[in-house]
């Protein structure tokens, strides 16, 4: 191995391990290193340019900005209301149906958001029987199509920066159908895995609240007992933070004092009896200026405010909305609500203020779940445009008349004259984070080829894998992008793993297409942990998911989805050209 091979090497373990085991954002992890090949001369500076126009690229960027504007659709809004009717089992199918459909062609995240509104709220059966399932149609769904997902059009990019005809738009197709009919099938069958829950009553229920114990409060003084604070039913006092003490558990004679931080879990429908007794204040509800309508908002994988509290972001200023209660899943919140590090998924709570919708970082930070709607509806008629474009886009570039980014470019300048979306929103909204992940994937990947490593490491595998040939190896590229897929994300899992493939199936002389598909299809595999993929962490805290529960209900899952892709690979896509 040269100075040069360990070199890179030293820079993949690095960022698999970054990935892995720390919290820093992949971006700021992928263009650290993008920038250590430039600098160290691997990767020329020209290079490292083409890589951030790289076609692929800007088609996924341009298909981001175009999804702004189909976030405000009403077309899964109007059905969403009607899929949940009935028997359970005929509630689950229409659901899963229509999501892994809608997914094909819609930001599977922006699917979910706008469906799971819907599950939550309604009271003919446990959220908890169907938010998971939700979840996994959209992921499933995305295999349909190039643009069902940004793994597919990730892996597209990498495939025209080896300078070849991008994939066709349905080249997904054959093995993503099967996929889905067998992942439904298997949703259906184990959905008694999953825990029952109970049926909502209102969109809103466990969560971790506060209180504090004013100056010269009737409770100073008294114990929990005599204040009362242990017949509250559906509230229970788990903790009194006190200076820089958290007391825990909290004792009937433990003696109330001003100051004191009360933690309190349980439903939060039943605020008002924290309301009602004398000496405690909930800052939230104290200002006549916010709505105390609540609204239900989980934090996005990209937010600004992540490892922030909500004190140290401002939180109160920034969105205007106060924090009224907070929770993280099945995890256990501990400490002063303002004080707690925020994490992606995590659902809050919030009362809000008039300006809370018009704040432009709104949808760039939370998926809003329920209670205030942040973006205005489409009126009829933009609706009606929108998706008559946004359909001859789809089948213009299915059937090859033009290019998806030709069409895409076309439908946003559209969107623009006609009000849809505006500059200013798209320059908010422009996915800037995965353009870097992205670009600073694809300078890695040359680093990676280019000084050799790649091949080495593929002959070597070619080598061990001789007996078995190059199924086995397509097998093991397959495990190791659904393996790197559950520990970090999708997106980082298919960077990391296409050049390996690529490599493998050159050093076996054989069809780069299988192993592609591969990388593609096993990235799109995340069914075991919530951590993967964004619409997991979604249903994670609004099903009030464990992550066992994501375990018990997902391997099933994920062993029918990997046999019946792994089967279909060789037929569909030979290893002969």
């Amino acid at each position: 191995m040269t100075l040069t091979q360990l070199f890179v090497a030293i820079i993949f373990a690095v960022v698999i391990g970054s990935l892995i085991f720390t919290r820093f954002r992949p971006s700021l992890i992928f263009a650290s290193a993008a920038g250590a090949c430039f600098l160290s001369g691997i990767v020329p500076a020209e290079s490292v340019l083409q890589k951030g126009a790289n076609p692929g690229l800007v088609t996924l960027v341009a298909l981001l900005l175009v999804s702004v504007g189909l976030e405000r659709a009403r077309w899964l809004r109007a059905v969403s209301d009607k899929l949940i009717n009935g028997s359970l089992k005929g509630s689950l199918l229409r659901l899963t149906t229509a999501t892994a459909l809608s997914s094909a062609i819609l930001n599977n995240t922006a699917v979910v958001a706008a469906l799971a509104s819907s599950v939550k709220t309604q009271r003919r059966y446990p959220a908890a029987k169907l938010l998971m399932p939700l979840s996994y149609a959209a992921i499933l769904g995305g295999t349909l199509t190039l643009i069902g997902t940004s793994t597919n059009l990730i892996v597209n990019s990498f495939v025209l920066d080896r300078g070849l005809p991008g994939l066709e738009f349905f080249a997904f197709l054959p093995v993503g159908l099967a996929a889905v009919i067998v992942g439904l099938v298997v949703l259906m069958l184990t959905n008694r895995l999953l825990p029952e829950g109970q049926v909502a009553e209102e969109p809103v229920t466990e969560y971790l609240l506060e209180a504090e114990v004013v100056a010269d409060s009737p409770l100073d003084g008294n114990t929990v007992e005599q204040n009362q604070l242990r017949q509250l039913e559906t509230l229970y006092l788990i903790e009194i933070v006190r200076g820089g003490q958290v007391i825990s558990p909290v004792a009937p004679t433990e003696v109330i004092r001003s100051g004191d931080k009360l933690i309190f879990s349980g439903d939060v429908r039943d605020l008002g009896r924290l309301q009602e007794i004398q000496g405690l204040r909930l800052f939230a509800l104290e200002d006549e200026k916010l709505d105390l309508h609540l609204t239900e908002v989980v934090i996005t994988p990209n937010s600004s405010i992540l490892g922030q509290s909500l004190k140290s972001c401002n939180f109160r200023t920034r969105f205007d909305a106060a924090v009224v209660a907070m929770r993280r899943g099945g995890k256990r919140l501990s400490g002063k609500l303002g004080e707690i590090e925020l994490e992606a998924g995590d659902a809050l709570l919030l009362a809000v203020g008039a300006d809370f919708k018009h704040h432009l970082n709104i949808d760039k930070n939370f998926y809003v779940i329920s209670g205030t709607k942040v973006q205005r509806e489409l009126s009829r008629r933009d609706n009606w445009l929108l998706g008559i474009g946004f359909a001859a886009v789809v089948a213009g570039a299915a059937l090859g008349y033009f290019s998806l980014l030709k069409g895409l470019v076309l439908l946003l300048g559209g969107m623009i004259g006609l009000g849809i979306v505006s500059t200013t929103e798209l320059q908010r909204r422009f996915p800037f984070q995965i353009w870097l992940i992205i670009a600073s994937a694809l300078v890695l990947a040359e680093a990676f080829a280019g000084s050799g490593l790649a091949d080495g490491l593929a002959d070597g595998l070619r080598y061990l894998l001789h007996d078995w040939g190059p199924f086995a190896a397509l097998v093991g590229i397959f495990l190791l992008t659904l393996a790197l897929t559950e520990l970090m994300t999708n997106n980082a899992a298919a960077a990391l793993t296409f050049p390996l493939a690529w490599s493998l199936a050159e050093s076996f002389g054989v069809s780069w297409m299988p192993f592609v598909m591969a990388v593609a299809y096993g990235a799109s595999a995340s069914f075991l942990t919530p951590f993967g993929y964004q619409t997991n962490l979604m249903v994670q805290n609004l099903g009030g998911y464990h992550l066992r529960d994501f375990v018990r209900a997902g391997l099933p899952l994920t062993i029918a989805y990997s046999v019946t892709v792994l089967v279909l690979l060789p037929l569909v896509f030979p290893f002969t050209s």
